[in-house]
């Protein structure tokens, strides 16, 4: 396995970029003005299929420059939300797709008041959603907020465990929301392993959202590597320019992979 696997746009350029690399699992950062052409979106999957690739979506983050919000105040942003995870849900079941979703993103309405009551209330809005598709999405934790693992400590037993969540762990964002604790990284990823599906791999200082290449942040790879490993995963490091050049990306597989290499020369 050469852990290559990768995150991009819709662009053909850009994905021809990334299947040089001849990678395991793509995933593709949606924007509200993608799900303007569905059957571009379908045609991207179906390249990956024919390639044998795994395709991933991304939920677009914004709806007319404002973050989503599950619980948002705005019924504009709600309809998109929600119109747009049905559109998103149907064409992952056609053609054989996963979805990455935030029930909220920071600075949002879900990161004001941090309690069991609201957070009972996103369980039910989160269902809502489900009803379009169990299987489809897999669902992102934030760096603060209602659904932060660090922020909230009613978050997994009052929601992800009653709805059996399938998740999507993003490392960074959960040892940010720890204040760059590895031991509680540890724990987390350990407590989530029944729900968790995917993963984010990016490094981080422990501060703000720095989206780094692995190997030059805070994180305790050689301990999260054993966790995360047997399944889906891609390294989501934020690239300069036009976001086509994916080096980082490969260059943080290969770290990963080299990890790997080291653990098995020490235990033979």
């Amino acid at each position: 396995m050469n852990f290559i696997r990768l995150k991009g746009n819709l662009e053909q350029r850009n994905l021809d970029n990334r299947l040089a690399y001849d990678p395991d699992i793509i995933e593709f950062y949606l924007s509200e003005a993608d799900l303007e052409d569905p059957d571009l979106i379908r045609d991207r999957i179906r390249q990956l299929h024919e390639r044998g690739v795994k395709p991933y979506l991304h939920h677009p983050p914004m709806y007319q420059g404002t973050y989503l919000d599950i619980l948002s105040g705005n019924p504009q942003v709600l309809r998109f939300y929600h119109a747009s995870c049905e559109l998103l849900a149907r064409i992952c079941i056609e053609e054989r797709a996963k979805c990455v979703v935030h029930a909220h993103y920071v600075d949002t309405h879900s990161c004001e008041d941090v309690t069991r009551e609201r957070t009972v209330l996103l369980r039910e809005e989160i269902r809502k959603v489900m009803a379009y598709s169990r299987d489809v999405f897999v669902w992102e934790d934030s760096t603060e907020g209602l659904f932060s693992y660090g922020c909230n400590p009613y978050l997994i037993d009052e929601l992800i465990a009653p709805l059996a969540l399938p998740l999507t762990v993003d490392v960074s964002h959960a040892f940010i929301s720890f204040g760059g604790d590895n031991e509680r990284l540890r724990d987390i990823l350990i407590r989530t392993a029944p729900y968790a599906q995917y993963y984010h791999l990016v490094d981080s200082m422990g501060l703000t959202h720095d989206s780094l290449q692995l190997g030059l942040g805070k994180i305790d790879w050689r301990m999260v590597k054993p966790l995360v490993q047997d399944k889906d995963f891609i390294f989501e490091i934020t690239l300069s320019g036009d976001h086509y050049d994916c080096t980082p990306m490969v260059d943080s597989a290969r770290y990963f992979a080299d990890i790997a290499a080291e653990e098995r020369i020490e235990t033979r």
